[in-house]
């Protein structure tokens, strides 16, 4: 069997610096750094030693974050950072019996949530936390605009940031074009959010849409073969008729 040049692990980081993918906006780029998301399921201690309450010596502490899985429809909804948990439960709760597997899932309300920027009402799936998450953030713009994408690690999620975002930045014709005195009033409640358009159309693409967008950037249609021989036969015309010699009449 053959040996790789380099282990199969950090193939995917490799990709990043060569090819299309290299070529890709340094601030999408940024945007794919891995970051630890605010802890859910758990509080973190913080420290390794703990001073114990009898002895007074210091012991070392486990602080291991609780393992998360998220499913696919985690993307197609607001989840305010939680996943799924799995675990063990003892049978009929006798520590005596034998364990078995447990998977906790945060329960999912479907609510209708108003968007003041896109105008728009969407019927979302949350979780109690994101709804406490949203009166947190004083509105469900701020909410998406404010939190982390760590935090909001949901694909619809993003996708609102990016037209929210657009929006902003496209007030003059996409924000409430029929009404100026609303559009006023919005625009400067969310000023504080507005970047370049250029930025904008990156935010909350996935590595796969990103890398088509740059293709279709750097895509050029052929010029067609007719038009550059046309253009060859007009200029040999030109010299042609420059080179031949002028008869002047004289008077």
């Amino acid at each position: 069997m053959p040996f790789h040049k380099y282990p199969p692990k950090i193939w995917g980081a490799l990709n990043m610096k060569e090819g299309i993918y290299a070529r890709l906006p340094q601030h999408y780029l940024k945007s794919l750094e891995k970051k630890e998301p605010t802890p859910v399921h758990y509080k973190p201690l913080g420290v390794k030693y703990i001073a114990d309450p009898v002895t007074g010596k210091k012991k070392r502490v486990q602080d291991v974050p609780i393992p998360l899985y998220y499913p696919p429809e985690n993307n197609d909804g607001l989840w305010g950072g939680e996943g799924w948990v799995a675990g063990w439960r003892y049978a009929n709760n006798d520590k005596m019996s034998n364990r078995l597997r447990k998977t906790w899932k945060p329960k999912l309300f479907s609510r209708e949530l108003y968007s003041e920027i896109l105008n728009h009402k969407f019927t979302i799936a949350v979780t109690a936390r994101t709804l406490d998450l949203i009166d947190a953030a004083y509105g469900f713009d701020f909410y998406i605009l404010k939190t982390p994408k760590e935090d909001l690690n949901s694909k619809l999620g993003m996708d609102l940031r990016r037209a929210m975002l657009l929006r902003l930045v496209r007030k003059d014709t996409e924000l409430y074009p029929d009404d100026s005195v609303k559009r006023d009033k919005v625009y400067i409640k969310y000023k504080e959010f507005e970047i370049d358009e250029e930025e904008a159309q990156w935010v909350g693409l996935s590595l796969e849409e990103a890398v088509e967008k740059q293709r279709q950037l750097e895509h050029k249609e052929p010029e067609p073969l007719f038009k550059g021989l046309a253009d060859t036969l007009v200029k040999d015309l030109i010299i042609e008729k420059l080179s031949e010699p002028q008869l002047v009449e004289k008077k």
